[in-house]
């Protein structure tokens, strides 16, 4: 097989079964379902929810994760915390017993600003009751130092994805799946975020961010490169002044992978494509077929 078709085939072992997606969406319907009737009158048909995270940028992978999922609340729950009562983490466990309720074999946790449902096959759904302000943005509910409201705006960060990933012909998803699964697989202690924002940056300027997947060995390396290069430094969120960094843990990681990604491109450009599936593996496991 050609490189071409091997990183093909390694994107189709990776993406979601439509039995997993369904699963995803049977669960996370249901739990925002039942949030909306206890806070709204009118029939449940999904508008009071937005899927944000891995699914609602369409960058999940195999195996299934969790789902995050805001639920809009009525603007009347914006209420403050005040005299030492903490009214957003009062607000999460109330989510917290509503869902309890629907589902009382499960693990459910209030851990602000979400409330975790964790079922016991594949999904667990980590939902943030939030408030949907007039520009588009939201405030979550942060229970720590007394309780207060943080402002969010995971619509601007959906179309930073978006955005690259029309503008590379659908290669800035590919190479943040292709990542993840490196994440996944060599337990990786990297944000998704980051993957995902570094992704998005990298392809700004790379020379081959047009091309198709013949190019992802080198994507892939050189990707892994400029991460490395990248060690602590931050970027502000769209739509925020907040600040993410990128961190450090996952240097040595990150060095390991670009060292076998060096090797893997070299055994690519003289054909050898028995060693070169055998050093992809070592990056992203068996999922990576010869």
């Amino acid at each position: 097989m050609s490189t071409s078709s091997r990183f093909d085939q390694f994107l189709l072992n990776i993406k979601l079964t439509s039995d997993q997606l369904d699963d995803a969406k049977t669960k996370y319907d249901g739990v925002c379902k039942k949030i909306h009737d206890n806070y709204f009158s009118t029939l449940y048909d999904g508008s009071t929810k937005l899927l944000i995270g891995s699914y609602g940028k369409g960058t999940n992978i195999r195996p299934a994760r969790d789902v995050d999922v805001i639920f809009k609340l009525p603007s009347s729950e914006y209420k403050q915390s005040s005299n030492g009562y903490n009214y957003q983490s009062y607000l999460l466990q109330k989510i917290k017993g509503i869902l309890q309720d629907k589902y009382p074999d499960s693990d459910i946790k209030g851990d602000g600003p979400v409330v975790v449902v964790n079922f016991s096959n594949d999904h667990f759904i980590e939902v943030v009751p939030a408030i949907e302000l007039t520009n588009d943005k939201f405030y979550i509910p942060i229970t720590t130092d007394g309780g207060h409201w943080k402002l969010d705006d995971p619509r601007a960060l959906y179309k930073l994805v978006n955005d690259s990933d029309n503008d590379t012909g659908g290669n800035t998803r590919n190479l943040i799946r292709m990542i993840k699964k490196w994440q996944e697989f060599c337990d990786v202690p990297i944000k998704s975020l980051v993957i995902e924002i570094r992704a998005v940056v990298f392809l700004i300027a790379y020379e081959h961010k047009n091309k198709s997947s013949t190019y992802y060995d080198w994507m892939v390396r050189d990707y892994l490169k400029e991460l490395i290069e990248k060690i602590n430094n931050t970027y502000t969120l769209p739509g925020l002044t907040e600040k993410i960094n990128y961190g450090d843990a996952w240097k040595s990681k990150a060095e390991s992978a670009y060292a076998r990604a060096v090797k893997a491109c070299e055994f690519e450009a003289i054909k050898d494509e028995t060693s070169a599936t055998e050093e992809w593996k070592k990056i992203f496991g068996d999922d990576f077929e010869y």
